[in-house]
Protein backbone atom coordinates (compact mmCIF):
# COMPACT_ATOMS: atom_id res chain seq x y z
CA UNK A 1 0.00 0.00 0.00
CA UNK A 2 1.51 3.55 -1.05
CA UNK A 3 2.35 5.73 1.80
CA UNK A 4 1.01 9.46 1.91
CA UNK A 5 4.53 10.75 0.65
CA UNK A 6 4.33 8.55 -2.21
CA UNK A 7 0.29 9.58 -3.32
CA UNK A 8 1.20 13.15 -3.11
CA UNK A 9 4.13 12.44 -5.25
CA UNK A 10 2.15 10.68 -7.87
CA UNK A 11 -0.77 13.52 -7.80
CA UNK A 12 2.36 16.01 -8.47
CA UNK A 13 2.89 14.24 -11.28
CA UNK A 14 -0.13 14.26 -12.34
CA UNK A 15 -1.95 11.21 -11.38
CA UNK A 16 -5.68 10.91 -10.47
CA UNK A 17 -6.03 9.06 -7.58
CA UNK A 18 -9.20 7.64 -5.45
CA UNK A 19 -9.09 6.60 -2.06
CA UNK A 20 -11.20 5.60 1.38
CA UNK A 21 -10.40 4.05 4.07
CA UNK A 22 -9.80 0.45 2.39
CA UNK A 23 -8.33 0.93 -0.99
CA UNK A 24 -7.11 3.26 -3.16
CA UNK A 25 -6.65 3.50 -7.04
CA UNK A 26 -5.27 5.84 -9.61
CA UNK A 27 -4.36 6.47 -13.22
CA UNK A 28 -2.23 8.36 -14.82
CA UNK A 29 -3.62 12.01 -16.20
CA UNK A 30 -4.66 12.18 -19.89
CA UNK A 31 -4.45 15.42 -20.90
CA UNK A 32 -7.74 16.35 -22.98
CA UNK A 33 -7.96 18.86 -26.18
CA UNK A 34 -8.69 22.14 -24.37
CA UNK A 35 -11.61 24.08 -25.12
CA UNK A 36 -11.93 27.61 -26.01
CA UNK A 37 -14.71 29.81 -26.92
CA UNK A 38 -14.37 29.32 -30.59
CA UNK A 39 -14.59 26.19 -30.31
CA UNK A 40 -17.83 26.91 -28.75
CA UNK A 41 -18.92 28.88 -31.10
CA UNK A 42 -17.94 26.19 -33.24
CA UNK A 43 -19.83 23.78 -32.21
CA UNK A 44 -22.97 26.10 -31.48
CA UNK A 45 -23.30 26.83 -35.33
CA UNK A 46 -22.52 22.95 -36.37
CA UNK A 47 -25.88 22.21 -34.00
CA UNK A 48 -27.92 24.91 -35.24
CA UNK A 49 -31.10 23.74 -36.60
CA UNK A 50 -30.33 19.86 -35.93
CA UNK A 51 -32.64 17.70 -33.68
CA UNK A 52 -32.50 16.44 -30.70
CA UNK A 53 -31.42 13.12 -31.53
CA UNK A 54 -28.68 14.65 -33.94
CA UNK A 55 -27.48 17.18 -31.48
CA UNK A 56 -26.63 14.23 -29.02
CA UNK A 57 -25.35 12.30 -31.46
CA UNK A 58 -22.72 14.51 -32.46
CA UNK A 59 -21.85 15.47 -28.80
CA UNK A 60 -21.06 12.21 -27.84
CA UNK A 61 -18.55 11.58 -31.34
CA UNK A 62 -17.14 14.74 -30.19
CA UNK A 63 -16.35 14.52 -26.43
CA UNK A 64 -15.85 10.95 -26.65
CA UNK A 65 -15.17 10.02 -22.57
CA UNK A 66 -15.85 13.39 -21.81
CA UNK A 67 -19.61 14.11 -22.03
CA UNK A 68 -22.44 13.54 -19.23
CA UNK A 69 -25.93 14.09 -19.07
CA UNK A 70 -27.35 14.79 -15.47
CA UNK A 71 -31.11 14.18 -15.18
CA UNK A 72 -33.73 15.09 -11.85
CA UNK A 73 -36.30 12.87 -13.76
CA UNK A 74 -38.49 15.56 -15.07
CA UNK A 75 -40.46 15.36 -17.94
CA UNK A 76 -37.43 17.08 -20.20
CA UNK A 77 -35.11 14.69 -19.00
CA UNK A 78 -36.90 11.71 -18.93
CA UNK A 79 -37.00 13.01 -22.76
CA UNK A 80 -33.10 13.25 -22.99
CA UNK A 81 -32.41 9.58 -21.25
CA UNK A 82 -34.40 8.02 -23.71
CA UNK A 83 -33.01 9.38 -26.56
CA UNK A 84 -29.49 8.69 -24.93
CA UNK A 85 -30.55 5.07 -23.99
CA UNK A 86 -32.21 4.46 -27.55
CA UNK A 87 -29.21 5.24 -29.25
CA UNK A 88 -26.84 3.50 -27.10
CA UNK A 89 -25.08 6.56 -27.43
CA UNK A 90 -21.89 6.44 -24.49
CA UNK A 91 -22.88 9.72 -22.66
CA UNK A 92 -22.25 9.25 -19.30
CA UNK A 93 -25.96 9.48 -17.03
CA UNK A 94 -26.36 10.65 -13.96
CA UNK A 95 -28.30 12.37 -10.87
CA UNK A 96 -28.14 14.31 -7.86
CA UNK A 97 -29.47 12.37 -5.01
CA UNK A 98 -30.19 15.21 -2.24
CA UNK A 99 -31.59 13.05 0.14
CA UNK A 100 -33.97 14.98 0.16
CA UNK A 101 -35.82 13.69 -3.02
CA UNK A 102 -40.13 12.82 -3.26
CA UNK A 103 -40.49 9.04 -2.88
CA UNK A 104 -42.34 9.23 -6.50
CA UNK A 105 -38.97 10.11 -8.23
CA UNK A 106 -36.88 7.41 -6.52
CA UNK A 107 -39.59 5.32 -7.97
CA UNK A 108 -39.96 6.97 -11.16
CA UNK A 109 -35.73 6.25 -11.34
CA UNK A 110 -36.12 2.54 -10.84
CA UNK A 111 -38.91 2.75 -14.03
CA UNK A 112 -36.14 4.23 -16.00
CA UNK A 113 -34.00 1.33 -14.89
CA UNK A 114 -36.12 -1.27 -15.67
CA UNK A 115 -36.89 0.31 -18.86
CA UNK A 116 -33.83 1.27 -20.60
CA UNK A 117 -31.15 -1.25 -18.71
CA UNK A 118 -29.14 1.10 -18.71
CA UNK A 119 -26.79 2.65 -15.60
CA UNK A 120 -27.27 6.07 -14.55
CA UNK A 121 -24.65 7.24 -11.37
CA UNK A 122 -25.70 8.53 -8.18
CA UNK A 123 -23.98 11.57 -6.44
CA UNK A 124 -24.26 12.25 -2.77
CA UNK A 125 -23.87 15.03 -0.99
CA UNK A 126 -20.90 15.26 1.32
CA UNK A 127 -21.67 13.64 4.52
CA UNK A 128 -20.20 15.92 6.74
CA UNK A 129 -21.21 18.77 5.56
CA UNK A 130 -25.17 17.90 5.30
CA UNK A 131 -24.87 16.57 9.06
CA UNK A 132 -22.77 20.23 10.32
CA UNK A 133 -25.72 21.90 8.16
CA UNK A 134 -28.30 20.18 10.15
CA UNK A 135 -26.39 20.02 13.53
CA UNK A 136 -26.30 23.58 13.36
CA UNK A 137 -29.00 25.24 11.21
CA UNK A 138 -31.99 22.52 11.79
CA UNK A 139 -33.60 20.69 9.20
CA UNK A 140 -35.78 23.06 7.51
CA UNK A 141 -32.85 26.70 7.59
CA UNK A 142 -33.63 26.88 4.22
CA UNK A 143 -37.07 28.37 5.06
CA UNK A 144 -35.50 31.10 6.87
CA UNK A 145 -33.42 32.79 4.67
CA UNK A 146 -32.63 32.99 0.53
CA UNK A 147 -28.88 32.79 2.62
CA UNK A 148 -29.75 29.33 4.40
CA UNK A 149 -31.37 28.01 0.91
CA UNK A 150 -28.52 28.85 -0.96
CA UNK A 151 -26.37 26.92 1.23
CA UNK A 152 -28.58 23.75 1.85
CA UNK A 153 -28.58 23.99 -2.40
CA UNK A 154 -24.39 24.26 -2.31
CA UNK A 155 -24.26 21.51 0.36
CA UNK A 156 -26.59 19.37 -1.42
CA UNK A 157 -26.80 20.07 -5.38
CA UNK A 158 -23.71 22.26 -6.03
CA UNK A 159 -20.83 20.27 -4.91
CA UNK A 160 -21.95 16.58 -5.97
CA UNK A 161 -22.46 18.45 -9.14
CA UNK A 162 -18.78 19.94 -9.25
CA UNK A 163 -18.01 16.06 -8.56
CA UNK A 164 -20.03 14.46 -10.96
CA UNK A 165 -18.58 17.14 -13.98
CA UNK A 166 -14.59 16.58 -12.66
CA UNK A 167 -13.12 15.60 -16.15
CA UNK A 168 -16.02 16.65 -18.48
CA UNK A 169 -15.70 18.66 -21.21
CA UNK A 170 -19.61 18.91 -22.42
CA UNK A 171 -22.66 19.05 -19.93
CA UNK A 172 -26.11 18.06 -21.35
CA UNK A 173 -29.15 19.44 -19.27
CA UNK A 174 -32.70 19.52 -20.12
CA UNK A 175 -32.76 22.74 -19.84
CA UNK A 176 -35.72 24.70 -21.92
CA UNK A 177 -35.87 28.73 -22.70
CA UNK A 178 -39.86 28.75 -21.98
CA UNK A 179 -39.59 27.59 -18.51
CA UNK A 180 -38.78 30.83 -16.69
CA UNK A 181 -37.29 34.33 -17.69
CA UNK A 182 -33.90 33.26 -16.16
CA UNK A 183 -33.83 30.48 -19.10
CA UNK A 184 -35.30 32.38 -21.60
CA UNK A 185 -32.11 34.67 -21.71
CA UNK A 186 -30.07 31.25 -22.15
CA UNK A 187 -28.49 29.66 -25.39
CA UNK A 188 -29.20 26.09 -26.13
CA UNK A 189 -25.16 26.17 -26.37
CA UNK A 190 -23.14 27.99 -23.72
CA UNK A 191 -20.05 28.16 -21.92
CA UNK A 192 -19.67 27.05 -18.58
CA UNK A 193 -16.54 29.12 -17.31
CA UNK A 194 -17.09 28.45 -13.57
CA UNK A 195 -16.24 24.73 -15.01
CA UNK A 196 -14.52 25.39 -17.88
CA UNK A 197 -16.53 23.10 -20.22
CA UNK A 198 -19.57 23.45 -23.08
CA UNK A 199 -22.75 23.24 -21.82
CA UNK A 200 -25.63 22.20 -24.48
CA UNK A 201 -29.39 21.99 -24.36
CA UNK A 202 -30.41 19.68 -26.75
CA UNK A 203 -34.45 20.67 -25.95
CA UNK A 204 -34.22 24.53 -25.44
CA UNK A 205 -36.47 25.88 -28.50
CA UNK A 206 -39.05 22.76 -27.35
CA UNK A 207 -42.21 23.71 -25.43
CA UNK A 208 -43.90 21.75 -22.89
CA UNK A 209 -46.32 20.30 -25.40
CA UNK A 210 -43.50 18.77 -27.53
CA UNK A 211 -42.49 16.79 -24.77
CA UNK A 212 -45.60 15.54 -23.40
CA UNK A 213 -45.84 14.71 -26.84
CA UNK A 214 -42.92 12.95 -27.13
CA UNK A 215 -43.25 10.89 -23.34
CA UNK A 216 -46.45 9.94 -24.88
CA UNK A 217 -45.43 8.75 -28.22
CA UNK A 218 -42.41 6.95 -26.86
CA UNK A 219 -43.94 5.12 -23.61
CA UNK A 220 -41.79 6.71 -21.31
CA UNK A 221 -41.81 6.42 -17.85
CA UNK A 222 -42.53 9.71 -15.96
CA UNK A 223 -42.92 10.85 -12.64
CA UNK A 224 -46.67 10.84 -11.36
CA UNK A 225 -46.49 14.25 -9.29
CA UNK A 226 -46.20 15.79 -12.91
CA UNK A 227 -50.21 14.65 -13.46
CA UNK A 228 -50.58 16.43 -9.96
CA UNK A 229 -49.60 19.78 -11.05
CA UNK A 230 -45.77 19.50 -10.23
CA UNK A 231 -43.80 21.05 -13.17
CA UNK A 232 -40.73 21.36 -11.81
CA UNK A 233 -39.65 19.08 -9.48
CA UNK A 234 -36.59 19.22 -6.87
CA UNK A 235 -36.23 18.46 -3.24
CA UNK A 236 -39.71 17.58 -1.37
CA UNK A 237 -39.52 20.66 1.23
CA UNK A 238 -38.69 22.85 -1.74
CA UNK A 239 -41.30 21.81 -4.52
CA UNK A 240 -44.96 22.64 -4.21
CA UNK A 241 -47.55 21.91 -7.34
CA UNK A 242 -48.25 24.97 -9.33
CA UNK A 243 -51.50 26.68 -9.59
CA UNK A 244 -53.67 27.28 -12.43
CA UNK A 245 -51.81 30.58 -14.24
CA UNK A 246 -48.90 30.57 -12.49
CA UNK A 247 -45.37 30.20 -13.54
CA UNK A 248 -43.60 27.12 -14.80
CA UNK A 249 -41.06 27.75 -11.90
CA UNK A 250 -43.51 29.26 -9.61
CA UNK A 251 -43.39 25.77 -7.41
CA UNK A 252 -40.13 26.31 -7.08
CA UNK A 253 -38.77 28.21 -3.12
CA UNK A 254 -42.32 29.36 -3.36
CA UNK A 255 -41.90 31.25 -0.28
CA UNK A 256 -38.69 33.82 -2.03
CA UNK A 257 -38.77 36.41 -4.38
CA UNK A 258 -40.44 34.65 -7.64
CA UNK A 259 -37.92 37.08 -10.01
CA UNK A 260 -35.43 33.97 -8.50
CA UNK A 261 -35.91 30.27 -9.34
CA UNK A 262 -32.63 28.76 -9.75
CA UNK A 263 -30.25 26.78 -6.66
CA UNK A 264 -26.88 27.84 -8.63
CA UNK A 265 -26.59 25.01 -11.08
CA UNK A 266 -26.87 26.68 -13.83
CA UNK A 267 -25.13 30.04 -13.19
CA UNK A 268 -23.58 30.02 -16.65
CA UNK A 269 -21.66 33.17 -18.37
CA UNK A 270 -24.62 35.06 -20.12
CA UNK A 271 -22.12 37.33 -22.01
CA UNK A 272 -20.28 34.41 -23.86
CA UNK A 273 -23.58 32.83 -24.90
CA UNK A 274 -24.88 36.23 -26.23
CA UNK A 275 -22.03 36.51 -28.13
CA UNK A 276 -22.66 32.83 -29.89
CA UNK A 277 -25.82 33.97 -30.61
CA UNK A 278 -25.28 36.99 -32.10
CA UNK A 279 -22.75 34.77 -34.39
CA UNK A 280 -25.29 32.89 -35.23
CA UNK A 281 -27.67 35.60 -36.40
CA UNK A 282 -25.21 37.10 -38.24
CA UNK A 283 -24.29 33.30 -40.44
Amino acid sequence: MLNPEAIHRLRLEGAYIHASEHFFSFAPYMPTPTLSLDIVQDLAKELHGKSAAQVLSLLASRFADAIAFSTSFGWEDQALTHLIFSQDLPIRVFTLDTGRMFSETYSTWQQTLDKYKKPIESFFPNTHRVENLTTTKGIFSFYESVENRQECCAVRKIEPLDRALERMQCWVTGIRGDQSDNRAAMRSVEWDAARNLVKVHPLFDWTLSDVKDFIKNNNIPYNPLHDRGFVSIGCAPCTRAVREGESFRAGRWWWEDASKKECGLHGTNTAHAEHIQTELAEA
